[in-house]
């Protein structure tokens, strides 16, 4: 075996001052020049003179930091990782809610590598991205790769993009994407997400000295606007301040389940639930064994302010019950959306749809009229929404039509007045056991845009 002739540069790795995950390079020595160019062929970005930043947006960079350490070391090049690096570098952590919780750590490190090929891809030219869409909750595009012509279909944003289909021509490709997205599609790349435009920021100025702390203060937000914080916390300290509520949890760990002592309300909480799916269920009932009279659903993204006035609510013990059968009117309406028109949130119908909308139009109220006149069926009357819009909601809050209008008024009170608090997001990440590796139940990317491909 060969040893590396020692070589007069020195690089000194450490975390970027501003962004959460990036890492700088700083080169010194006559032959800097060296490991200068090993690391821009590694992606590494030159923001000033011998100075260069690895900004990725799969947030992986104390990783590939760690390797180019390596293979700078193996070359001669003497290397520091400043002792907060090596903590970065050492960091067990998850992505919050993955998609794919069959993959393994190194799996999920392949596919954000894969992603992030793709931005690189797009960020340097290469893969020109003809059209793009909105699908669901996620983000499609087409694209032609320069080089090679081969014409690929794109599924997902950030560190969860993958090439879902490919195509002989940007033609072939266009067709088969404008017709499944024609009513969305819109022309070139999609806007640049939250973590690309941090990725792109960190790489195109010198990181500068820290002034204060080194991450983001947390912000003071509208209460519809504010992080779900800890739910599993709430509800412990809940049913610790309240003990006419009875508690047990699912063999499986996976719910738990309150009732109050007069059995005419419940609550079930299902603890890893994804962001936008059902993580509260609440239902009343006339007696313990008769059918609901309302019921009321949040997801697991759900402000804590707002999930804090709903149990705040039921703490107090009024308004549980409405007569079953009486008709939900423009009296009870009103009565549970004043405090959203005394706060000049915009008023629209729109056939069997009244709603009530901020003033950013970033949250709103719609109750459905169809929906109220069939009681008995317990349909979804009313839904509180905070995001793009009320059928891409960031987090959703629904209700039936008996839903007490005081519970309502309540909620309708926090969202035009209360606030919360909002902290800097560390891109879905947190620290916690590497995933393990189960079966898939579903496929990694959405079905392709063609019924037939070329290839």
């Amino acid at each position: 075996m060969t040893t590396a002739l020692p070589i007069d540069a020195h690089v000194r790795l450490d975390v970027h001052p501003t962004h959460s995950s990036a890492v700088t390079a700083v080169l010194t020595g006559s032959q800097a020049h060296i490991p200068h160019v090993g690391l821009e062929a590694a992606n590494w970005t030159v923001v000033a003179e011998n100075t260069l930043v690895l900004a990725r947006i799969d947030h992986e960079e104390p990783y590939w930091a760690e390797k180019a350490a390596q293979q700078l070391g193996a070359d001669g090049v003497s290397v520091e990782i400043t002792p907060r690096l090596r903590e970065a570098m050492a960091e067990e952590w998850t992505w919050a809610d993955y998609p794919m919780p069959w993959c393994t750590r190194s799996e999920i490190r392949e596919v954000s590598d894969a992603a992030q090929k793709i931005y690189d891809d797009i960020r340097h030219g290469q893969l020109l991205i003809h059209a793009h869409a909105e699908d669901g909750h996620t983000t499609v595009a087409v694209g032609t790769y320069l080089g090679s012509g081969k014409s690929v279909y794109l599924h997902g944003q950030d560190h969860l993009r993958q090439v879902a289909d490919t195509f002989d021509s940007p033609a072939q490709a266009l067709v088969a994407f404008e017709k499944v997205h024609g009513a969305a599609m819109r022309p070139g790349p999609a806007p640049m997400t939250d973590t690309e435009r941090a990725a792109a920021q960190a790489g195109t100025s010198p990181p500068a000295a820290e002034s204060g702390p080194p991450h983001p203060q947390p912000e003071t937000v509208p209460a519809y606007a504010a992080d779900a914080g800890d739910h599993d916390a709430l509800l412990e300290a809940f049913l610790d301040a309240h003990g006419d509520w009875e508690k047990w949890r699912t063999w499986s760990d996976e719910t738990t389940h309150a009732i109050h002592e007069s059995q005419t309300l419940r609550i079930e909480r299902v603890h890893e639930a994804h962001p936008r799916e059902t993580a509260w269920t609440i239902a009343a009932y006339e007696t313990p064994v008769s059918d609901r009279m309302w019921v009321l659903t949040a997801t697991a993204a759900t402000p804590a302010p707002v999930l804090q006035e709903l149990l705040d609510h039921l703490a107090d013990g009024d308004g549980w019950d409405t007569a079953v059968g009486a008709p939900v009117d423009e009296k009870t309406v009103a009565a549970a959306t004043h405090p959203l028109s005394d706060a000049g949130w915009k008023h629209t119908v729109e056939g069997r749809w009244i709603g009530w909308t901020s003033p950013a139009g970033d949250a709103g109220v719609r109750f459905d009229a169809f929906a109220a006149q069939h009681p008995s069926q317990n349909l979804t009357t009313w839904t509180v929404w905070a995001g793009p819009g009320p059928d891409r909601p960031t987090w959703a809050l629904t209700a039936s039509p008996h839903t007490p209008s005081s519970l309502l008024a309540d909620l309708s009170e926090t969202l035009a007045h209360g606030t919360g608090v909002r902290h800097p997001q560390a891109a879905g990440r947190e620290r916690g056991t590497i995933l393990g590796t189960t079966p898939p139940a579903m496929p990694t990317v959405a079905a392709s845009p063609a019924t037939s491909r070329s290839r």
